[in-house]
């Protein structure tokens, strides 16, 4: 394995500084033929990198795992994690590497890990190998999440490997890089509590801590305040979901992350059709992690970090400090639904094109927008357009939106009572309601029908063209741009019913 000897990345590896044993040192699997099939070049720029250095053969070495940078620390991160309600007590990074850790031009601590960069101690019997529709697929709903203002990992390069990985049949191999706030989850705590590895456990925490929520260190009472910071976090993550129509399909406890960044775009999926029980995962045979249940599993969830922490948070096994911190952790975590609901309702009073309301007037607006998804619910209409077509009502043409329904007329009466609101509402001008609700309503979303086809023909004919396409327009996901007409149209009903996604494991 070789050195890199230009300097193209300023590492400052805290993980592998800091927590010496949280990790196992590892090297990426060196592959035949790499070679660059994407590059971040924004997300290169933030990053502070070289992305013309990074462009060419020296990029493509890096990216694939031949060649590991000057100052990178290649490692397996440990963790655990409850997956669909079963607990796991070794996951750890089976086929991902944390290459190193950067700061960005405004900072900020960045991760930069591998995805599908071969065989680690942590594979349970897998290859530890990825396949370039997987990895681009990362690219597609990461960039479109970001475009969107949600909080996520994004891909930074994606490189293909020259050889192929096995799963039903051959698929071309390749491996991703990816840029996070940090790669902690919460199945990393539960790794050390399972093991009672109690000094492990509050190491953990401090660093988790001085990473992501500096201003707690050395206060009493931190690691409540840790707990209740990411449940603030994740609640206002999920809000953001549901209001996009997103559909994470697999939210697994090694899926949460501390950070309240989105992780592992596996079986995900945006919904077309409003429909609260929507899944697409192939996985999900069940329906756990069905787009309505998010804000129940995501709950669910940081109970299972309230766990991990339970004997930090009691300072001890003395059974009536127990009994205190698992009182006030129940306090915190009850607070998730009024959380969770407040960040919803912003959101979706800023779609519904409305101010922040007066005091007494959540419980009206909630109501609003609730028969609202009814109404799309009951009649089939695509949730994305739907609200991009209210804004059209608000400019005073309701004509696109009544030609989603089956009949025009069955909005009628709803539009009546928004039309009401809008005009109680006196913090907003009428003619900047629209233009406001078009800033947050988006136009463009990852099809699912058109990342299947920009994946295949990546894949099967190694054609980038219709990836590239679909990334540009996913990117500027507000702009009614003609050159981009034809991935705002939904899929047919008969299509949408019968689509799966896949783990790409």
């Amino acid at each position: 394995m070789s050195s890199a000897t230009a300097p193209l990345f300023r590492f400052d590896n805290s993980y592998a500084r800091d927590l010496p044993g949280f990790y196992v040192p590892w090297k990426p699997a060196e592959v035949p033929a790499p070679r660059l099939l994407f590059l971040n070049r924004d997300l290169a720029g933030e990053l502070g990198l070289d992305a013309q250095a990074l462009q060419g053969e020296e990029g493509a070495a890096i990216f694939a795992g031949n060649t590991v940078p000057e100052g990178a620390h290649p490692l397996a991160q440990a963790y655990a994690g409850h997956q669909f309600g079963g607990f796991s007590p070794q996951l750890g990074d089976g086929r991902a590497l944390l290459l190193g850790e950067t700061f960005d031009r405004e900072g900020r601590r960045r991760d930069i890990a591998f995805k599908g960069s071969g065989r680690t101690p942590f594979s349970r019997g897998g290859d530890g190998k990825a396949a370039v529709g997987p990895m681009l697929r990362e690219v597609l709903i990461g960039e479109a999440m970001h475009a969107l203002g949600i909080p996520t990992t994004r891909a930074l390069a994606v490189a293909a490997t020259g050889e192929p990985v096995f799963r039903e049949q051959p698929l071309p191999g390749a491996v991703l890089a990816r840029v996070a706030a940090s790669h902690l989850r919460v199945g990393t705590f539960q790794f050390y509590a399972a093991r009672d590895e109690r000094d492990k456990l509050r190491q953990l925490a401090e660093y988790a801590i001085a990473r992501h929520d500096p201003d707690l260190a050395g206060r009493p009472g931190r690691y409540f305040d840790l707990l209740e910071r990411v449940t603030g976090r994740q609640a206002a993550l999920i809000a953001q979901w549901m209001n996009v129509g997103f559909i994470h399909g697999v939210m697994n406890t090694d899926n949460m992350t501390i950070s309240g960044e989105t992780i592992d775009y596996g079986p995900c999926a945006f919904m077309e059709a409003y429909d609260p029980r929507a899944v697409f995962s192939s996985i999900d045979s069940g329906g756990r992690y069905a787009y309505g249940n998010q804000p129940m599993i995501a709950q669910w969830n940081l109970a299972r970090f309230a766990e991990a922490l339970l004997t930090l948070l009691a300072d001890g096994d003395d059974e009536p400090a127990l009994q205190r911190a698992v009182a006030r952790a129940t306090e915190i975590l009850s607070a998730f639904p009024v959380l969770y609901q407040a960040a919803l309702l912003r959101g979706q009073r800023a779609k519904l094109g409305l101010a922040e309301a007066a005091a007494g007037a959540d419980a009206a607006d909630t109501a609003l927008a609730n028969d609202w998804l009814a109404l799309l619910h009951a009649h089939g209409v695509d949730f994305t357009l739907g609200w991009r077509r209210l804004a059209d009502a608000a400019a005073g043409d309701a004509s696109a939106l009544q030609a989603l329904f089956p009949q025009p007329a069955a909005a009628q009466d709803w539009l009546a009572r928004w039309q009401a609101r809008c005009a109680e509402d006196s913090a907003v001008q009428p003619g900047q309601r629209a233009e406001g609700m078009r800033r947050v309503n988006p136009w463009i979303i990852p099809r699912n029908q058109r990342v299947e086809e920009a994946l295949t023909a990546a894949s099967t004919q190694d054609d980038l063209v219709p990836f590239e396409r679909l990334l540009a327009a996913l990117r500027d996901p507000y702009a009614e741009r003609p050159e981009h007409a034809f991935y705002a149209e939904p899929a047919p009903a008969a299509v949408t019913a019968c689509y799966q996604t896949f783990c790409g494991t």
